[in-house]
Formats: C-alpha cells, sequence, structure tokens
C-alpha cells in the first residue's frame, strides 16, 4: 500500500514543472517580448516581499487643570507579498523593467528589472534603496518602504518540458530459400 501511494506522489511531483527565474534568455526563447504572448504567462515571486508605511503625529500642550500633556498617535501598514505568490504580467516599462501586478486596484504593480553590474539577468524587485528605511516604493498610489529581505525576491515561471516520442518496432525474421 505504501508503495503505491509513494509512486503516486512521485508520478505527480514529477508531472509538474519547474520553477526557473524569469531572465532574458527565457523572455526570447519564448517570444516574449509581444505584449499578447506575455500575458499569457503566470509569474511567481522567489522570495517574500514586506512592504511597511508608518504614519505618526503628536502634539504638545496644557490641560485646563495646568497639567502638561503631549500626544502622540501612530499608524503601521504592512503589506506582504508571501513566497510563491501568483502575479501577472501589468506592462513594460521604458528601459525594459516589467511591472508585475499582484491584487487588483489601481497603482497595485511593482517594478522588476535585471539590475546592472550583476551576472544573473533575473529580474530583481525595483526600489529606491535609502540606508536607514529600505527601498522607497509607490504602491497602490501610496508610498511604502520595502524590507532589506525584499530586495532579494526576483520573478520566476514555471517550465514544463514535453516530450513525447512513438516508437514503432518490428521484428524482421527473414527470407527462406
Amino acid at each position: 500500500m505504501k508503495i503505491v501511494v509513494l509512486s503516486l506522489l512521485a508520478l505527480l511531483l514529477f508531472s509538474c514543472g519547474t520553477r526557473i527565474p524569469y531572465t532574458d534568455q527565457i523572455r526570447e526563447e519564448y517570444a516574449l517580448d509581444a505584449e499578447q504572448n506575455i500575458k499569457k504567462v503566470q509569474f511567481y515571486v522567489s522570495s517574500t516581499i514586506i512592504l511597511e508605511q508608518e504614519t505618526s503625529s503628536g502634539a504638545q500642550g496644557t490641560s485646563s487643570d495646568g497639567t502638561l500633556v503631549s500626544n502622540r498617535s501612530s499608524e503601521k501598514e504592512r503589506i506582504i507579498i508571501p513566497v510563491n505568490t501568483k502575479c501577472i504580467f501589468e506592462k513594460f516599462g521604458e528601459n525594459d523593467e516589467v511591472f508585475i501586478r499582484f491584487e487588483v486596484g489601481d497603482g497595485k504593480v511593482l517594478k522588476f528589472a535585471v539590475r546592472q553590474n550583476q551576472r544573473s539577468d533575473k529580474y530583481y524587485l525595483v526600489a529606491d534603496w535609502k540606508p536607514s528605511k529600505g527601498g522607497e516604493i509607490t504602491y497602490g498610489n501610496k508610498t511604502y518602504y520595502a524590507t532589506p529581505e525584499s530586495g532579494s525576491a526576483y520573478l520566476m515561471v514555471v517550465l514544463k518540458k514535453l516530450n513525447k516520442t512513438r516508437r514503432k518496432d518490428r521484428v524482421v525474421k527473414g527470407i527462406k530459400v
């Protein structure tokens, strides 16, 4: 019984495609330069992306009984895009960047591009990296800061290789005189 279950599990695992980084080579090989072709591709993100936004306000003054009052409030918002989250192509940028949509809404796209001075041609998350805050990103028409770990996130696609081979064997018995 265990052998049957293990063999079925192995069959399922091997029948699925492999997630590979989306690169310029993949883009050229599968002719994904045209928007109608790339819109049919399911993208995934390689690692978790966390976008954070914090707003704070405060006031100081005195109360009616002469007490000094300091009032501070802050509000934090986090958007978490987990590893292997499905996403879709939105549009190409001016410098071959790829804009990817993770959810429905105005401006809710992230930009990915090939990094200069790197050997791999993977499409990484693009942000304006600031030393103390992280990477500044506009998402949903608001400014967020991506955590430093989010900078290692790149796009992936699933690649399936289907090889069909038909074989027909015939054994010739020969001719007798």
